[in-house]
């Protein structure tokens, strides 16, 4: 296999790597196998756009009476329902005060009506593979993870000040603002001023155009920003060291939390709904 420090050749056996010296860099044999599904399996912004867009599906499907119950706003069309998105995995609100922590990360996918997911999938389609050709796949979303749930605890924790358990949030926005902050990261290591500039001016773009439009959770946004900042500063560029079996490793478990997530989160609703019947 390749060793993921030093990029040479090494058997997979190895308890450390006999040239740069990192420590069981096979991962006890599973590296390769991760090094494969890494490198030609995991397309990173299909899967996020496709997930997206199934649980915006789902939350219709789950509540079709509520989508229509609120009445008509050109930011609400086609809007799922408080108890859809709450089965789903939104956080803040009644979630949060359940302690439902793992909706940090399920609230990313979720999203509160047509131009809602339109416009964030557009962001992510337009980011998401400048930072995964930066920095890789599991690197990417790994960032792309960190900055959502950065965003909404932060989110959580500053309306919980003036709400009980904070206010029910959902969105990809935060991750996208994790996303804008990892380039603004390559940016600053590469010096490339141009490109330097152009992100800030979409940043602050971004964040005026956040204050100014109402529904907007502008604490996600900043938290985000900052997740994605943090998160992207620890994370070697592709260019400089292959990923490490461990980076990928907690991709996988990032995308397996988030998935079981999902499930607790249905199981739970489900059964506050059943039992008040």
């Amino acid at each position: 296999m390749i060793c993921p420090q030093c990029g040479k050749l090494i058997g997979v056996g190895e308890e450390k790597c006999p040239f740069c010296g990192a420590w069981q860099p096979g991962m006890f044999g599973a590296a390769p196998a991760l090094q494969r599904w890494f490198g030609g399996r995991l397309d990173l912004i299909p899967i996020i756009v496709t997930a997206c867009i199934v649980l915006y599906v789902a939350s219709l499907a789950l509540d079709l009476p509520g989508v229509f119950a609120g009445g008509f706003s050109l930011f609400n069309f086609l809007g799922p329902s408080t108890r859809a998105l709450y089965q789903l995995g939104m956080t803040g609100g009644v979630a949060w005060s359940q302690g439902w922590w793992w909706t940090l990360f399920t609230a990313i996918y979720l999203h509160g009506g047509l131009l809602h997911i339109f416009f964030n999938l557009m962001w992510v389609r337009s980011l998401g593979p400048s930072v995964t050709q930066y920095y890789g796949p599991a690197r990417a979303f790994v960032i792309f993870t960190v900055a959502g749930a950065v965003g909404f605890l932060l989110s959580n924790v500053i309306t919980g000040l003036h709400a009980p358990g904070g206010v029910p949030t959902i969105g990809a926005s935060g991750s996208i603002f994790g996303l804008l902050a990892a380039l603004i990261v390559v940016a600053r290591r590469t010096g490339h001023s141009m490109m330097n500039s152009q992100l800030w001016q979409w940043a602050i773009i971004m964040f005026v155009f956040g204050f100014l439009t109402s529904s907007v959770n502008n604490w996600a946004h900043a938290g985000g920003f900052a997740g994605g900042w943090v998160t992207a500063q620890t994370m070697r560029l592709g260019d400089e060291r292959r990923e490490s079996p461990a980076v990928q490793v907690l991709a996988i478990g990032l995308i397996l939390l988030t998935l079981a997530g999902f499930v607790l989160s249905f199981v739970k609703v489900t059964g506050i709904l059943m039992g008040g019947r």
